[in-house]
């Protein structure tokens, strides 16, 4: 089963078209870094094409490839969590295109509005979960 859009596709229709006023297109050549260890996660996409490899860095040992992620795929859904530094880095191994949001637009939507931050919430948790059964 294809999982392109499944995280917005969950989402009631007043949820996702508040959710997708807030996006924009960005696309991501081949080998690059998209974001670094211990960067502050202020951004996160939905991937709609392209692959992307999620990696650790490992002290004397260089980078530990954790989770190859592909179009549907959540990537940084920590920017629920104010001042989250991560602790993995992303590269676009191929040409990758994805709707970015800004974690604090984001955060600021779901406070006013009670019901879109639940919605919000339970397809992030839902999204999290299928990761982990795959």
């Amino acid at each position: 089963m294809s999982t392109k859009w499944m995280l917005l596709n969950e989402l009631a229709p007043a949820a996702r078209d508040q959710l997708l006023r807030r996006a924009r297109q960005v696309r991501f050549a081949a080998d690059t870094r998209m974001f670094r260890e211990q960067q502050h996660a202020d951004r996160f996409w939905i991937i709609e094409s392209g692959r992307v490899e999620l990696d650790k860095h490992l002290p004397g040992s260089g980078r530990a490839l954790v989770d190859t992620l592909v179009s549907g795929d959540l990537l940084g859904c920590s920017w629920m969590i104010p001042l989250y530094q991560w602790r993995f880095g992303a590269t676009a191994i191929t040409e990758v295109h994805a709707l970015e949001f800004d974690g604090r637009t984001v955060r600021d939507l779901c406070a006013q509005d009670v019901s879109i931050g639940e919605a919000v919430s339970a397809a992030v948790a839902a999204a999290q979960e299928r990761r982990l059964l795959t």
